[in-house]
């Protein structure tokens, strides 16, 4: 076995075991509660591409797979694991913990003879942030229920515990509301480039959010406002600002060979920052009001997103005003709002949640607008954009991705990134938690996520869940390209087309 097993995100603590190797196989016993044993069956089968219908066994005869729930761990992820050649006990306070061990299990499993071989060592481990997610817009190119529940699988591995679904953008919307059904009517049949779109029901809709809650993820839905938005205006001119071009938009677009924006008729470029509704008019928040309201029914976890990023075509005064409204809105809906850090500037309702997008050397602005959160206590998400912005290319040469965000993103630099040394004044306390995203101007299918999520995922997800970077000689860029490597045969068989990148030396390459 090499000097660290191949286990990403880092474990708090591992200790090998002077024993044998324990060996799983389709008849190993379970002692498990029935959801617990569902989860096993489940994770365990997608870890080794076979059907492992574990029996349950309350006593086993010989040795077993044994879930168990303890009250010395701590709730919210925590677990232990302890492996030998008598058995496996994965330890937690609860579902999620147990989870967890589960997903650890998965990737210490390697091939033998008759079975699966788990080598003897015993693991204590915990998060360092509760909040672990990845956005997905599926905004500029749309994507199938399947795919996001298969994203929602990818994320589950690596234990990040947050969906963040884009559901709006210029190009399109993506659920349809029974409040008003001219959205998706009108607005969600395009897509970038000139795709055929589409959108979510809402039972397709619910069945996400069940698939992720099974999972432990919960789903947290944007709806971004008050730009982004000219896909409203398909279905509500009344509503839409006329697009703003500005002569850096028009350049832009005419070196990508793109259409401008006109009011009324679908947008399949790229470029952002020219849409607004009309905050004018109370007709606006009206809708607004209808359209969070029902978000707000249909997602049982505690979350709204509501943009607020990228707002270059409304005035400032008005911007203002109405994020102050919103997000009042949406806390007085029993929910968390929460908005790209560009609201920080705004009166914002005290509970607002920020999530920077910056870079991880911060402008003055970006900063203080973050730093905005802190002072009112609510905390901030972090997604710098040149280490977790995961649609940005790997270098120059990469055929998908963009480059905006300080050029290429290398595994490496994805990786070699603490969030309390982002923003001055921003420690651990005051973070909510770390969360990747992947947009998705050049990304048309489940493939391409997987190319651009994979290995970089890993590397944020890392970040989310272990010790500070450099904090053990195993929480650094060298341990990880090695560690990260020797998931490629677990990668392979769950089916991910993850990017072979050159700086990993990959198992079985």
């Amino acid at each position: 076995m090499p000097a660290f097993p191949p286990l990403v995100p880092l474990p708090t603590s591992l200790l090998t075991v002077d024993d044998g190797p324990f060996l799983l196989t389709a008849r190993t016993p379970l002692t498990a509660d029935p959801d617990a044993a569902a989860a096993a069956r489940r994770i365990l089968s997608a870890a080794t591409a076979q059907t492992l219908d574990l029996p349950v066994d309350a006593r086993p005869a010989s040795p077993a797979l044994t879930l168990a729930h303890a009250s010395d761990i701590g709730a919210g992820g925590a677990y232990r694991l302890v492996a030998a050649d008598t058995g496996v006990e994965i330890s937690a306070a609860d579902a999620v913990g147990l989870a967890a061990g589960l997903h650890t299990l998965s990737q210490l499993l390697r091939p033998a003879a008759d079975g699966w071989a788990v080598p003897a060592v015993r693991i204590e481990d915990a998060p360092r942030f509760a909040h672990r997610g990845l956005m997905l817009d599926v905004a500029r190119h749309f994507f199938p229920v399947a795919d996001v529940c298969a994203v929602i699988d990818r994320a589950a591995s690596l234990k990040l515990t947050h969906l963040h679904l884009h559901l709006t953008d210029d190009q399109g919307w993506r659920l349809h509301l029974r409040s008003h059904p001219s959205l998706t009517a009108a607005g969600g049949g395009s897509a970038i480039g000139g795709g055929p779109g589409g959108f979510y029901t809402r039972e397709d809709y619910q069945e996400i959010v069940a698939y992720a809650a099974a999972r432990h993820l919960t789903v947290v839905p944007e709806i971004d406002l008050p730009g982004h938005t000219h896909a409203v205006g398909l279905a509500y001119p009344r509503l839409a600002a006329d697009p703003v071009v500005t002569p850096d938009l028009a350049a832009e677009a005419a070196g990508r060979g793109e259409a401008l924006p006109v009011a009324g008729e679908p947008y399949t470029g790229l470029g952002v920052g020219f849409s607004s509704l009309r905050l004018d008019d109370e007709a606006t928040f009206e809708f607004v009001a209808d359209v969070l309201g029902e978000l707000a029914h249909l997602t049982p976890g505690p979350y709204l997103h509501v943009g607020g990023d990228e707002a270059f075509g409304t005035d400032p005064d008005q911007y203002d005003a109405f994020l102050s409204r919103v997000t009042q809105l949406v806390a007085d809906l029993g929910k968390v709002p929460v908005t790209w850090h560009d609201a920080g500037r705004a009166d914002l309702a005290p509970e607002t949640v920020g999530q920077y997008w910056g870079l991880t050397t911060p402008d003055a602005e970006s900063a203080d607008a973050a730093r905005a959160f802190v002072r009112r206590a609510s905390g901030v998400i972090l997604s710098p954009a040149d280490a977790v912005y995961l649609d940005m290319k790997y270098d120059h040469d990469t055929p998908r991705g963009l480059t905006w965000a300080n050029g290429p993103t290398s595994v490496r630099r994805a990786y070699e990134w603490d969030p309390a040394s982002i923003i001055e004044g921003i420690a651990d306390d005051d973070i909510v938690g770390v969360e990747a995203a992947v947009w998705t101007e050049t990304i048309e299918d489940l493939a391409g996520l997987d190319t651009m999520m994979f290995p970089r995922l890993a590397a944020v997800a890392e970040a989310a869940w272990s010790a500070p970077l450099g904090f053990s000689p195993d929480r650094t860029w060298e341990s990880f390209r090695q560690r990260v490597g020797g998931l490629a045969p677990l990668w392979r068989r769950q089916g991910i087309a993850f990017h072979a990148d050159g700086e990993i030396p990959w198992a079985g390459a």
